[in-house]
């Protein structure tokens, strides 16, 4: 019998790069307010690494938007584009070192606004603990997944170099 474990900050609190790959496979959890549990295996992510990667909000420096990608691996950081889609990522690595995972994908669900939208998660996730909440949270999943990678969605504006990367990470 597999044991369900969640993920702890350890997980994290390593680089983007080791991070996002190793999503591919485990459970996103989602506890509603009426106690129902949503569960879901991650299926699609996509890797933004810090100031010099021109893709990543953090390409802009510190702002109030991206301070949260500052912080230590483990807390969430949702936006909102085109004033209608959140957008749900884990902040990944070191203190002072910005970078996130965007999830994507899960089994049941494509596309990353589908995700928040399906699973009711807005703003006030926005700087919670993806280690710590009660709400929402990553299990581990023993079974090995295989990806492959791919070129990140909706980055021409960062230009050449960086809209080539093959950062995401896509289960096969």
């Amino acid at each position: 019998m597999k044991t369900v474990t969640k993920l702890d900050h350890s997980f994290f609190q390593r680089d983007v790069l080791e991070v996002a790959p190793d999503l591919i496979g485990k459970f996103l959890v989602r506890k509603f307010d009426d106690g129902k549990l949503f569960r879901s295996r991650v299926i699609e992510v996509e890797a933004y690494r810090g100031e010099d990667d021109l893709a990543c909000h953090a390409s802009k420096g510190r702002t109030a938007r991206t301070e949260i990608m500052y912080r230590a691996g483990g807390a969430i950081y949702v936006y909102l584009i085109y004033g209608m889609y959140w957008m749900l990522n884990l902040v990944t690595g070191e203190e002072n070192i910005p970078q996130a995972v965007l999830v994507r994908g899960l089994e049941d669900i494509s596309g990353p606004g589908r995700i928040t939208s399906r699973l009711n998660i807005e703003g006030s996730f926005n700087g919670q603990s993806i280690v710590d909440s009660g709400k929402l949270w990553l299990e581990n999943n023993d079974e090995k997944s295989e990806f492959v990678t791919a070129t990140r969605i909706g980055v021409d504006y960062a230009g050449e170099l960086w809209k080539n990367k093959q950062w995401r990470f896509i289960m096969v």
